[in-house]
């Protein structure tokens, strides 16, 4: 693979949503494209231990798998099941290889407007499950998503709220995620990016662009189409220790609808010319 500029670009299968697994193998592997980040639904519907050895087969690393998380039921028996199917997903990672599982936390309760309670349960979850996943050499990655989620889908909104979870356990076993999409808004972004440090388990870049689509969550865009400064995200993660693949996840119905080749190689030039 690529020792050049694309050596640290990861992409999330999300971004080439249209490919097939032995599609998106084959495709990283002709584009020189090393690494990609991985989604449970289509590797449960290929077969964990079979996507493992296709993408071993092939030399890609997987730098993440998403998602874990959605913590926040007030019912104990649903929080019991989300417990179990978190540890599930850990094995999953450790299957596939990855040291990171990306959690989305949950949004609210029906009924609820408790955000302070969610917040509790999350960490609670998390205190169940970090030694487990330390077991099985994973590490928990809490992802701030932008505020528009937080009711129905994430109540950590910032990465100052997902560092004060993550800090309450080892580094080595949780930390946080930071997706340019969801921070760049932020503008005390870099202070909690400098304050993240070795917390830093996923970098993840996305465009915002403008309007937003009914339903917003493919809404996210093409590296260099909106407002993003791509290079300052990176500087600002590096200088807080962070060497690790950086990861593009871009949900965007114009882009499922191209050639999933013509879309992983502008993702590459875009990637070389906004990011690197």
């Amino acid at each position: 693979m690529s020792d050049g500029p694309l050596s640290r670009l990861s992409i999330n299968q999300e971004t080439v949503k249209q490919w097939s697994l032995p599609e998106l193998a084959e495709g990283c592997v002709k584009a020189g494209v090393g690494k990609v980040g991985l989604w449970r639904a289509p590797v449960q519907a290929y077969g964990v231990e079979r996507t493992a050895g296709l993408l071993s087969d092939a030399g890609l690393a997987v730098t993440s798998l998403c998602r874990g998380g959605f913590f926040t039921a007030l019912d104990p028996a649903d929080r019991a099941r989300a417990l179990d199917d978190n540890r599930a997903a850990i094995d999953e990672a450790a299957a596939l290889s990855t040291d990171t599982l990306v959690l989305v936390s949950g949004g609210l309760p029906p009924g609820s407007r408790d955000l302070h309670g969610a917040r509790e349960r999350v960490a609670d979850a998390l205190a169940e499950l970090a030694p487990y996943a330390a077991t099985r050499g994973v590490r928990l990655a809490i992802e701030p998503l932008h505020p528009m989620y937080a009711a129905d889908r994430c109540v950590v909104s910032t990465l100052g709220q997902a560092l004060d979870l993550a800090e309450r356990f080892p580094a080595e076993q949780v930390g946080v995620v930071v997706d340019t999409y969801h921070l760049w808004w932020d503008d005390r972004a870099p202070a909690e990016i400098a304050r993240a440090g070795g917390r830093i388990h996923s970098f993840q870049l996305a465009d915002w662009i403008t309007p937003l689509p009914a339903g917003v969550l493919l809404g996210r865009g093409q590296l260099g189409d909106g407002s993003v400064d791509f290079r300052a995200f990176r500087r600002q993660v590096e200088a807080a220790g962070f060497d690790g693949p950086i990861e593009v996840e871009i949900f965007n119905e114009a882009l499922w609808a191209r050639d999933g080749a013509e879309v992983l190689a502008e993702v590459a030039e875009r990637y070389v010319q906004h990011a690197c």
